[in-house]
C-alpha cells in the first residue's frame, strides 16, 4: 500500500507509532489520576471499574501493564504487631447475626472490632463502629492505651442517634465485655450478639473492614498523636463518601444510603 500510494514506509510506522503513544499517555494520565485520587489505595479491579465511569473500557491486565510502566503499586501492611493473649468473654450470649450480613435495615445491625496503628514508635489503638446497612463508619475512637474507654467513646462519636442502633455485634474480646458497656447497651435497649468461640467468620464484615483499613492507612507511621487525629477523620471521610465498595455494587456507603432512600 505504502509503494502504491507513494508513502514512504518510514512515514507510515512513524505516524503509527505517535498514535499509539498519545493514546497510552492518555490512558496512562486517567489511571494515575484514579490512583492518585485514592490516595495509592486502588488496584486495577476499582480502577477498571472508575475507568468505566468515564466510558473507557480497559481490561485489568492492561490497566496492571500500565500501573507497573508508572511504578504506582498499591498499599501493603509493613508493620508487624504481636498481639498479647487476653481472656475470653465466656457469656452464654447468641451469634444472632450469624454470619448473615446483608438485608439489613439502616442502623439495625452495628459491628465492631479494635486494631493499632504506629505512633511514634508505639502502637496506638482504634474502635470503629459499622454499620452492616451500607458498610458505613459511623463511629469510631483512637486511644494511647487499650482500655473499655476505646469502645465507650467510639460509641460517643456516633454521627447516629444511639437509641436507632438495634443489634451490637463484636468478637468475644474483653474490650467490650465490661460494665461500660453493658450499661450503655441496657440504657438504649441494644441488643448484644457475640461472635462463637474460634469463629472469625462471624465477625467477617468488621475483619474484612480492618484488613482493609490497615492495608489503606494503618501501614503509616505517624510522627504523633494530633497527625493520627488528623489523618484518621480525613481517611473515615474518604471511607464513607469516596470509597467503592464491591458489595454495594461499586457505590461509596453514602451513595449506597442516599439510593436506598430514594
Amino acid at each position: 500500500m505504502c509503494l502504491l500510494l507513494g508513502v514512504p514506509r518510514s512515514n507510515y510506522y512513524y505516524e503509527i507509532n505517535r498514535i499509539q503513544t498519545e493514546v497510552e499517555t492518555i490512558e496512562d494520565k486517567e489511571i494515575i489520576q484514579i490512583f492518585e485520587e485514592s490516595t495509592n489505595r486502588y488496584g486495577s479491579r476499582k480502577i477498571k471499574f472508575e475507568l468505566s465511569k468515564k466510558n473507557i473500557i480497559m481490561s485489568r491486565k492492561k490497566i496492571r501493564k500500565i500501573m507497573e510502566r508508572n511504578g504506582l503499586v498499591s498499599c501493603y501492611i509493613v508493620f508487624r504487631y504481636k498481639p498479647t493473649k487476653s481472656s475470653t468473654n465466656e457469656q452464654k450470649i447468641e451469634s444472632i447475626v450469624s454470619r448473615s450480613f446483608d438485608n439489613y435495615e439502616k442502623h439495625e445491625v452495628v459491628v465492631s472490632d479494635l486494631t493499632y496503628v504506629n505512633v511514634a514508635g508505639k502502637w496506638n489503638y482504634i474502635c470503629i463502629l459499622i454499620d452492616l446497612f451500607n458498610r458505613e463508619i459511623i463511629g469510631y475512637s483512637y486511644v494511647k492505651h487499650k482500655d473499655a474507654n476505646l469502645v465507650q467513646k467510639a460509641f460517643y462519636s456516633l454521627s447516629i442517634p444511639i437509641k436507632n442502633i438495634n443489634i451490637f455485634h463484636t468478637d468475644r474480646g474483653k474490650e467490650f465485655d465490661n460494665q461500660i458497656i453493658d450499661e450503655i447497651l441496657s440504657v438504649f435497649e441494644i441488643i448484644r450478639s457475640l461472635s462463637r468461640p474460634g469463629n472469625p467468620y462471624d465477625n467477617a464484615v468488621a475483619e474484612s473492614t480492618f484488613k482493609s483499613f490497615k492495608i489503606e492507612f494503618g501501614r503509616k507511621r505517624f510522627d504523633s498523636f494530633e497527625q493520627l487525629e488528623t489523618e484518621l477523620f480525613e481517611y473515615v471521610y474518604w471511607f464513607n463518601n469516596k470509597r467503592i465498595h464491591g458489595s454495594l455494587g461499586y457505590l461509596s456507603p453514602v451513595e449506597y444510603r442516599n439510593a436506598m432512600s430514594i
